[in-house]
């Protein structure tokens, strides 16, 4: 039943035009262009239904003396012309008129179309005027309102492996600083923003969810922004109001995709497209509003055999900025020795290069304090006759600002901001208190990949890598530029105000290309989604019993990700790596140190490892679902430790971890299927056990469950 408010928001029916999906129902003003209700079928939820608060876009049009210039869609003076079917609502403006520089030659079209059953929304800007289109919130809901008999009211997006939530109501906290904007306001920075992350999902504590994410595989510069508005009721705890309207204010949350497109005079663009779509459950299944449509522009990287077995890494620093000069090249084969005794397949080695971790950036020459070119080479050769891989750190993301070369080589191809300077990490402190202290840190600037002179020495500092012979890279920090995400320095080749992330492929295909006649493993750390068709691992630290694995769903099969193992008896991570399908890095001491000085570790580690290889059909090649098509019931918490798997020819199994250290638990678990679940294996145990309903599960264990 739809609610009263809706009904008389409707009851000029007429004047509206309607789209509906499976899950939706949007209705849009035929006057004016802007999205007056949206409606959820999946969850009888009114996400919007107070048309007076409705917009269609925004769009910021600097003019000189008054940046922060704006036009709005919902208030122009001239009315948009229309089209309307069943199965789209299209309006365009043949010009535009802003707050405080009049009429402006800018055309606009809107699109919403039903695509894949969602609402995909589009816009294509023809700007003929003298001015930049420089944002753009689109598209735009006037109120994004909390489900009726919410408790909590979350906005969740991808951030480095997992996702992030950002409370919406009750609280409403401001990290943009009260300095900064008119209401408590979120708008996501840097490398958690659409496409790297490339959806987010708004939802409550039962499951009533929209789900808003891209429609393309496309990257552009865009975030997320939301504004509670008018602010906090109290603002001790950031806490909102309750009621829609306080004395004569209304109460409402706006929000949007927010584009950066800095459209120039003269030239025309098309925004990212996003898609709508509403769902019923967890984050997971408002996961598969993305998966359902990415699976047709993902793609498997050509991955090399070794790696598609079941196999863990032990990861070792020799170097830092500060010089700790850990072990010569002619000693790295003893490491091999110990992977050997500990059934471990690869080594990742970090701080080779000259100045080590974090410093000489992008230089891959190794340092010659730690021996010659042809010493590490010769090192690498005997590791691999030992049938270990020897994988090399690299970094191509940054110069070091302390870099001799910095000046002339580097400062022209470095990511510009508008006023012609160059962004800044703030760099890494290592070891000693000066660096801790971040009083001599080594700055890194991100450099700009549209460069063709940059990606040519990055081809240069890649073939060293391949010289040495090394079986692959790692290739840290690859999913992020800073906190970037345009470029403004034109030389390049790039047009102004490029996405800083629009050339990451193209880098990625020519090392790619370079490595094409050998098996050669390219890892990424926190690879985002996009970036998956290109890399063979990729690599996070995801500590925390209530780590989402979103990368895994959106990936849920077949994709290598990685995660670190540095505990001294790290029962509890290697659980989570069986839960998640996640290859195990050990580090012992924060990967200084060697595998024999964690023995209870590596020693569960190769148990788990026994058990997902003698059990590979369901929890190595099989399908990823977390809770989807499946239940545990417990007497103790295992509400973020269990997961469902599906084999290729459908039969299904459960991992089912028991994280408590103390505490032994009874577990329950059932498929969704109908299919019987009758034997456990333990990851302590080398035999499947038969059970009937429920088992117990030891403290701090894990069982595979067919």
């Amino acid at each position: 039943m739809e609610n009263t408010a809706f009904r008389e928001s409707c009851a000029f029916r007429e004047s509206c035009a309607f789209l509906e999906t499976t899950s939706l129902r949007l209705g849009f003003d035929r006057e004016t262009g802007s999205l007056v209700s949206i409606y959820s079928k999946a969850s009888d939820w009114y996400v919007f239904d107070r048309p007076h608060l409705a917009l269609s876009w925004r769009m910021m049009l600097p003019l000189d003396g008054r940046r922060n210039n704006n036009a709005w869609g919902h208030l122009q003076k001239t009315k948009p012309a229309g089209e309307f079917s069943d199965t789209a609502v299209r309006f365009r403006w043949d010009s535009i008129e802003s707050e405080f520089g009049g009429v402006h030659n800018i055309a606009v079209t809107t699109v919403c179309e039903i695509v894949d059953d969602q609402a995909v929304f589009r816009m294509h800007i023809d700007n003929g005027d003298s001015v930049f289109v420089e944002n753009v919130y689109y598209p735009y809901i006037g109120d994004l309102h909390r489900p009726r008999d919410a408790e909590v009211f979350s906005f969740h997006h991808g951030s480095y492996f997992r996702l992030s939530t950002f409370e919406m109501w009750p609280t409403f906290r401001n990290p943009m600083g009260t300095h900064s904007v008119d209401y408590p306001t979120l708008t996501v920075q840097g490398d958690s923003n659409p496409p790297f992350y490339p959806f987010g999902l708004a939802c409550d504590e039962k499951g009533n969810g929209l789900y808003i994410g891209v429609a393309e595989r496309r990257t552009e510069a865009v975030t997320w922004h939301a504004e509670a508005i008018p602010g906090w009721r109290s603002s001790n705890d950031f806490r909102l109001f309750t009621e829609d309207r306080f004395e004569d204010k209304d109460v409402y949350n706006r929000f949007c995709a927010g584009h950066l497109p800095f459209v120039a005079p003269g030239t025309s663009f098309d925004l990212l497209p996003f898609a709508m779509e509403a769902y019923q459950g967890s984050w997971a299944r408002g996961t598969e509003c993305y998966t359902r449509v990415s699976k047709k522009w993902s793609r498997l990287s050509p991955m090399p055999t070794w790696a598609r077995e079941p196999h863990s890494w032990f990861q070792i620093h020799i170097n830092s900025p500060e010089d700790e000069l850990r072990m010569q090249f002619r000693d790295l084969p003893k490491l091999a020795r110990e992977c050997k005794k500990h059934g471990i397949t690869a080594i990742q080695l970090v701080g080779w290069n000259d100045g080590g971790q974090d410093r000489g950036n992008p230089s891959h020459d190794p340092d010659p304090r730690l021996g010659t070119f042809e010493e590490l080479k010769e090192a690498i050769r005997e590791i691999r006759e030992m049938g270990v891989k020897l994988i090399l750190f690299a970094k191509f993301t940054w110069a070091d600002e302390s870099h001799p070369q910095f000046k002339e080589v580097y400062e022209p191809l470095v990511i510009k901001d508008p006023y012609g300077n160059y962004y800044l990490h703030k760099g890494y402190q290592y070891m000693t208190i000066s660096q801790m202290a971040d009083v001599t840190t080594r700055r890194l600037i991100p450099m700009c990949f549209h460069s063709e002179k940059y990606r040519e020495i990055c081809r240069r500092e890649f073939q060293k890598c391949l010289d040495l012979g090394a079986d692959g890279i790692l290739y840290d920090e690859n999913h992020h530029h800073a906190h970037t995400l345009c470029c403004f320095d034109t030389s390049h080749g790039h047009r102004y105000g490029e996405s800083t992330y629009s050339a990451d492929e193209a880098l990625i295909a020519m090392f790619r290309e370079m490595a094409v006649d050998r098996e050669f493993l390219i890892a990424g750390e926190a690879s985002y989604d996009f970036q998956l068709n290109y890399y063979d691992v990729s690599y996070a630290r995801t500590w925390g019993r209530d780590h989402k694995p979103c990368t895994r769903m959106l990936r849920p099969k077949d994709v290598n990700l990685m995660t670190a193992v540095i505990g001294f008896n790290d029962r509890s991570m290697i659980n989570q790596c069986l839960l998640n399908r996640y290859i195990m890095s050990y580090e012992p001491y924060n990967f200084k140190g060697m595998l024999s000085d964690f023995p209870s570790t590596t020693a569960y580690g190769g148990k788990m490892e026994k058990l997902r290889t003698d059990l590979r059909e369901y929890f190595w090649d099989g399908a990823f679902r977390e809770h989807l098509g499946g239940s545990v019931e417990s007497d103790g918490d295992v509400s973020n430790s269990y997961a469902v798997y599906r084999t290729e020819d459908g039969r299904e199994g459960m991992i089912i971890c028991n994280y408590d250290e103390e505490k032994s638990i009874t577990v329950a678990p059932a498929l969704e299927s109908g299919q019987t679940l009758g034997r456990y294996r333990l990851v302590d145990s080398d035999e499947l056990t038969a059970f009937s309903g429920s088992f117990v599960l030891p403290p701090l264990s894990a069982a595979a469950v067919i």
